[in-house]
């Protein structure tokens, strides 16, 4: 039997490669990780969810601050400048990384810093910072290795005043003015926050509506509330080409429209980190964007190589990511039936928030599923007026026979906090998951999590007026 340097070996130490190297690790498999970065956390920690939560979180109280009644009393508004607001990120990462190191250390997981390149199917190759290469071998390989903000080669992301999601967070002055093409829920988050410190923003989208894979009603608020933030909003505008400058950019829509800005943030779209791995070399390819093809098991067409998190694409989520890994690692040792990840929640972290879970009422009305609605407005709970997060709502979509919860959609204060219990819910057998347990349940008062009851008996009530 050959003798390999780890039972898995998984390259990158984002959330699906942690959680698949601590799952291995849990069921005393000798477990290794590669990270290119010089501490563990990979981007989600460093250029992604971390960083840009954190610095929502310090502009959402800068916002309070600047509204609140209670603090027009003892000051005037203030303005921030952007470095300083991403200052409160570092303090969190720093966080971050000295708690997951501690994950690999008790657990016995040897971390290797470096460069992975596949030699076979078995083994790795560790180009380290001094150069040496170092060679590990494995049974098994999980590829975990993230994505990276998408960039089109007639873009100059080198110029100073043209960035992506992941040096935005570089950015050394507040603009006055910032261009953010590309309308997702990346493009969406940093709109959100530009606008909380008071800088101009003009998002350009190329659809329609904005994130149009929402509820229909959701999409429609998140337009008009980022409007009211002072957003200017352009739709079904496609980019044609950009002119960057000392003193600013300028971005060239197909329609001919010219936008002026201080700076342009690029956020169309990501590429899986799979161009250096030497994929060739066992057998693999990735499709256009750098995503690999897994199956049910998260295993790719060579049988002991499994790829998890960004890098398979949809639906690129840091919460999937964790579930991922873990399911990567239980097959990898054999388990025959594990968790296939695609019940996963929306949470997108837009001021105020989104999240949601179940269908729309677009795709029950396309799929003739009948259906009824219970709404709950913030403004209208006891917590929503005292802690001055009025804006938004609960959303409840359900089976008028049978209550039977069928979708369930939030926007406002807490929207990715609040969705749980109803996700829960949703997942109960027989009838414990309709609208009755909402109106059996006693829920604590002042909550948000009241908007549930209100939300189930303004369902009820529709269903009862004729």
């Amino acid at each position: 039997m050959t003798s390999y340097d780890y039972d898995v070996l998984v390259i990158g130490s984002g959330p699906a490669g942690e959680s698949a190297a601590l799952n291995a690790a849990k069921h005393h498999q000798r477990a290794g990780v590669i990270e290119d970065r010089s501490m563990v956390g990979g981007g989600c920690t460093h250029r992604g969810t971390i960083p840009s939560k954190a610095l929502r979180h310090a502009v959402k109280q800068l916002m309070r601050f600047n509204t609140g009644r209670l603090f027009r009393e003892i000051g005037h508004s203030r303005q921030i400048p952007y470095p300083t607001a991403l200052s409160v990120a570092s303090g969190v990462i720093e966080k971050q990384v000295e708690m997951r190191s501690k994950f690999y250390a008790r657990n016995n997981i040897d971390l290797h810093i470096g460069q992975a390149c596949f030699v076979n199917e078995h083994t790795l190759a560790v180009r380290q910072a001094d150069g040496i290469i170092e060679k590990i071998t494995a049974g098994d390989i999980v590829i975990a290795t993230g994505s990276r903000p998408y960039r089109p080669a007639d873009v100059d992301f080198d110029h100073p005043r043209v960035y992506d999601s992941d040096t935005i967070l570089d950015l050394k002055n507040t603009p006055r003015k910032i261009l953010v093409y590309g309308a997702g829920v990346i493009g969406c988050e940093y709109a959100s926050i530009f606008s909380g410190l008071g800088i101009k923003v003009e998002l350009i989208n190329s659809f329609d509506y904005l994130l149009a894979f929402l509820d229909d009603e959701i999409s429609v608020a998140l337009n008009y509330h980022l409007r009211d933030m002072g957003v200017m909003v352009r739709h079904r505008e496609e980019y044609d080409h950009l002119e960057a400058s000392s003193s600013g950019v300028e971005l060239h829509l197909k329609s001919g429209k010219r936008l002026r800005g201080d700076a342009l943030l690029w956020c169309n779209g990501r590429t899986g980190n799979t161009d250096g791995l030497n994929l060739e070399a066992v057998n693999l390819e990735a499709d256009q964007r750098g995503h690999l093809q897994v199956n049910r098991n998260y295993q790719t067409s060579t049988p002991n190589i499994y790829a998890v998190g960004d890098v398979i694409g949809w639906p690129s989520l840091a919460s999937a990511g964790y579930d991922q890994g873990r399911s990567a690692a239980a097959a990898s040792r054999g388990k025959e039936t594990v968790r296939y990840v695609d019940d996963v929640p929306t949470g997108i972290y837009t001021i105020p928030e989104i999240s949601s879970v179940g269908k729309t009422e677009r795709e029950l009305t396309d799929a003739k599923i009948p259906f009824e609605v219970g709404r709950a407005f913030f403004k209208d709970t006891a917590r929503g007026q005292i802690s001055g997060e009025d804006v938004g709502m609960l959303k409840i979509l359900f089976c008028p026979d049978s209550l039977a919860i069928l979708g369930i959609h939030c926007f406002g204060a807490e929207a990715t906090e609040i969705i749980h219990i109803g996700q829960a819910i949703m997942n109960q057998k027989g009838e414990g998951n309709t609208l009755k347990y909402f109106i059996t349940t006693t829920f604590n008062y002042p909550t948000m999590a009241e908007a549930y009851r209100i939300a189930a008996h303004n369902g009820l009530n529709r269903l009862n007026d004729y």
